[in-house]
């Protein structure tokens, strides 16, 4: 990583929460991690109910046999028999490719399903951690439409931490509660190569005649896909000529596959992003979050469903042909093609098989791996200024809670007393080292923004935050030319034990709306959200806003820092550092 090179100048003085600091397993440790917790079977909320997603499978069942018996009625019909005459399933008009299916495409064709299955099964596990969906930018207990979750309790300290669940390990990655650090690994580094594969898919698409078979070219297209649904369902399948064109159902299925579900994935899942969102202003606030993650649901139940679908009709409409075109690259009734199937469903099983196990076993090589494939697009995406603020009619009417509170004698006098003995303590690589009270830092210029907080576990909400900006702290400081970062310990430990901290571009310090906060939506922080003081960075994601802050100190590397990877977080959870995304 760049910031574990030796020979980086250590600060003149030390801060002493660096002896506080733990060092971190590279494997994840089931002894130290959060207890399993089960989820419940998916519910959709309908107006004010809750319903149970099993029941769609007797009403899809029920459904499908009287589809299958009104298709068949209607193929009784002379008029409907007529149309299917007139309109047997491919346009007409459409043109035929006569090159088949060339290697390349055999090459993707599978290099997509191997992608998309693993982007979706570390996509589930990402959602675990924040097992709701939600329409509106807020994310108020109640106010979801999808859970796998019961719903919050009352009475009692719920943070968003403790309503993550445990996925089974042969469908998450790596399935245990609270691993989404890894699952984003997986997620972001199969994205890139997905992304890459489809780039080259649209080149070669288009500089070759395979374009005309998924794009429709005449408006017959829907009566020819119409006739050919009302052909599949009476069980009494259309002619196929998939060698050459794709008959009207096919065609409009994988256009929307490849040139819609792909780009609103892809769309839906950087507008989640924090510094992507608030560097966009309007487009940020209407495109929200929790909408964005709802869209991206939904484009993630259309290709299970493609992909189920598809499955299915390879099966029946002629395994043996289907897997020559595709695996084989041929047209005859050969078995080419079935074989290099087989071969490619064995690679999926077992790298499916050993996907979970490796990485809670390399949980740190994961990691890294991660890092060298995506970290250098989170430092692309890092380097926007955001400065996107709200009104005060945006702001959530719930936040959620969430870390490890401070149990300590040292917080709990400083709590009873106020903070009236709270001292903030700045140091490190800087020309004039210096100490704050909270009556000090309320004394300097005081800056208030109202902006939207981006949970890595995925809830958000909106709030007013006020306190001092960065930008007026490093005036007072003077940081060195050699400070690179600014590592923001707490007051508070982490869940593994040792203090948490966690390290910033300097950069990040210069933004505009960085601040180091002690108001929230007009009153004192609270502890729960900070107290006394936390930081407002608003181009990352949550866990990096370092609550119930002790001491910063501005260093040249941080591989000397705990475990090395540039926060808390990061060296026992296995986080990225760089987290705008």
């Amino acid at each position: 990583m760049e910031d574990n090179r030796p020979g980086l100048p250590d600060p003149p003085t030390a801060e002493p929460l660096r002896t506080v600091l733990t060092d971190a397993d590279d494997r994840l440790r089931l002894d130290h991690w959060m207890a399993p917790q089960p989820g419940i079977v998916p519910r959709i909320r309908i107006g004010r109910h809750w319903v149970s997603v099993l029941w769609a499978l007797p009403i899809s069942a029920a459904g499908l046999l009287c589809l299958i018996a009104l298709a068949q009625g209607l193929r009784a019909l002379p008029e409907v028999s007529a149309f299917i005459q007139h309109h047997p399933g491919i346009a007409q008009a459409a043109p035929s490719v006569d090159t088949g299916f060339p290697w390349w495409l055999q090459l993707q064709h599978f290099l997509n399903m191997f992608f998309m299955l693993f982007i979706m099964r570390a996509g589930l596990q990402i959602l675990a951690d924040h097992p709701r969906l939600y329409w509106g930018r807020d994310c108020t207990p109640g106010s979801d439409w999808f859970r796998f979750q019961l719903p919050v309790p009352k009475g009692r300290l719920w943070t968003a931490k403790d309503d993550s669940v445990t996925l089974p390990t042969w469908l998450g990655i790596p399935g245990l509660r609270h691993t989404l650090g890894l699952a984003r690994w997986w997620h972001f580094s199969i994205n890139l190569l997905w992304l890459l594969n489809g780039i080259a898919f649209y080149i070669l698409l288009f500089s070759t005649d395979q374009w005309k078979r998924l794009v429709p070219l005449t408006w017959e297209v829907f009566p020819a896909a119409l006739s050919t649904a009302i052909q599949y369902a009476s069980l009494n399948f259309p002619v196929d000529e998939s060698w050459t064109r794709y008959n009207g159902l096919q065609q409009l299925s994988y256009f929307i596959t490849v040139f819609v579900a792909a780009p609103v994935s892809i769309l839906t899942g950087l507008m989640q992003s924090p510094a992507i969102s608030n560097a966009l202003g309007w487009v940020g606030r209407v495109f929200n979050r929790q909408a964005m993650r709802s869209v991206h649901f939904l484009s993630f139940a259309w290709f299970l469903g493609f992909i189920v679908a598809h499955g299915v009709m390879v099966f029946v409409t002629g395994l043996r042909e289907n897997t020559n075109h595709m695996f084989g690259g041929v047209n005859d009734a050969s078995w080419r093609g079935f074989p290099l199937f087989l071969a490619a469903m064995a690679i999926l099983v077992v790298v499916w098989a050993l996907a979970s196990p490796f990485t809670l076993r390399h949980a740190r090589l994961v990691q890294r791996i991660g890092a060298a494939m995506v970290g250098w697009l989170m430092g692309l995406a890092e380097r926007w200024d955001p400065r996107s603020e709200l009104t005060e009619k945006d702001i959530s009417p719930y936040f959620w809670p969430n870390g490890t509170m401070p149990a300590s004698a040292e917080y709990d006098a400083l709590r009873a007393a106020d903070f009236a003995g709270y001292r903030l303590r700045i140091g490190g690589l800087v020309e004039a080292p210096q100490e704050f009270s909270l009556v000090e830092l309320k004394a300097m210029p005081k800056q208030t923004q109202i902006t939207t907080h981006f949970c890595i576990q995925g809830w958000s909400g909106v709030a007013e935050w006020g306190g001092v900006s960065m930008r007026h702290i490093l005036e007072l400081v003077k940081p060195a030319a050699e400070a690179r970062y600014a590592v923001f310990y707490s007051l508070a430990d982490g869940a593994d034990g040792g203090r948490y901290y966690d390290v910033h571009k300097i950069e990040n310090m210069h933004h505009a709306l960085t601040i180091l906060a002690y108001e929230m939506n007009g009153a004192p922080l609270n502890v729960v959200h900070g107290a006394p003081l936390r930081l407002r960075c608003e181009n990352e994601l949550g866990f990096k806003m370092v609550k119930w802050i002790a001491a910063i100190e501005f260093v040249a590397g941080f591989a000397d820092l705990g475990a090395g990877q540039g926060g808390y977080n990061e060296d026992h959870e296995f986080y990225g550092y760089r987290t705008p995304i």
